[in-house]
């Protein structure tokens, strides 16, 4: 909807509710004749599934993802089109079950949750998005790789990586100077290579699309963000950044150099 303000959805949903309670709403809704609905039903959910697709291709898709993302579609459709034990699904649960997009839905926050718990434990410092962060952050590191026992060109990478995105996030912050600004880290590792998510309120400069016009614009960036981000193009294998509103996430995968 382009809307990312938690009150306008709670709005949203209360509106309906009272809205299902309604005759006249409730017969007026019936009266729609049965093509007007099938082609106004095939549009949403045309749109629903590129949105939906553009979401996943824009985060990345690894095994895992994929796996979750082709489990949902698959079950949803197999539901959909009574594949799996139909002569079961009767009653309320048939109507439950019925729904594809229920089923894939729930599919996918099963497989998420289920992924998150079996996932390595992840490693989180909260620190105010200030110069005094920076050592913090390089310890923390620091000791998020030795945990792990990963070399020293690995662990410079990953402490590399830390500075120059924290370097960047403070840039944002310099120029919308706030006391209350902080910063959350969380480190994990995803086999021999380390997850790191950065999660602070910045400004609305977006550090994955400053990487991407690099080449192209080389004189529209000041030195010291050029620099950081042309070191951490070259240590991250990904780099993410979302932003809701003044929150920006930004996501950051660091590999050893063989696998790269």
């Amino acid at each position: 909807t382009g809307v990312a303000a938690r009150v306008v959805g709670v709005c949203v949903g209360i509106v309906f509710v009272v809205l299902a309670f309604l005759p006249k709403f409730t017969a007026a809704i019936v009266a729609i004749p049965g093509p007007v609905v099938a082609a106004f039903y095939i549009v949403l959910v045309a749109l629903l599934f590129v949105f939906g697709m553009k979401i996943v291709l824009q985060d990345g898709l690894d095994q895992r993802k994929s796996l979750i993302v082709g489990m949902g579609f698959l079950l949803g459709v197999a539901f959909q089109l009574d594949w799996i034990f139909p002569e079961y699904l009767q009653g309320a649960w048939g109507e439950l079950l019925g729904n594809g997009m229920t089923v894939g839905g729930f599919t996918v926050i099963v497989l998420t949750l289920f992924d998150d718990l079996t996932a390595s434990r992840r490693v989180r410092l909260r620190v105010a998005l200030n110069a005094d962060a920076y050592p913090k952050v390089d310890e923390m590191l620091s000791r998020f790789a030795a945990g792990k026992k990963w070399n020293e060109e690995m662990t410079a990478r990953v402490r590399a990586v830390g500075e120059e995105t924290l370097l960047l996030l403070r840039d944002g912050e310099q120029a919308q100077p706030r006391d209350d600004r902080h910063m959350l880290l969380m480190a994990r590792a995803d086999g021999d290579a380390a997850v790191l998510e950065f999660i602070a309120v910045t400004d609305e400069t977006n550090i994955e699309d400053q990487m991407a016009v690099l080449k192209d614009r080389p004189g529209a960036l000041q030195v010291e963000e050029e620099v950081s981000l042309r070191l951490l193009r070259h240590y991250a294998s990904s780099v993410r950044h979302h932003q809701f509103h003044d929150t920006d996430v930004v996501t950051v995968r660091v590999e050893p150099v063989a696998s790269l």
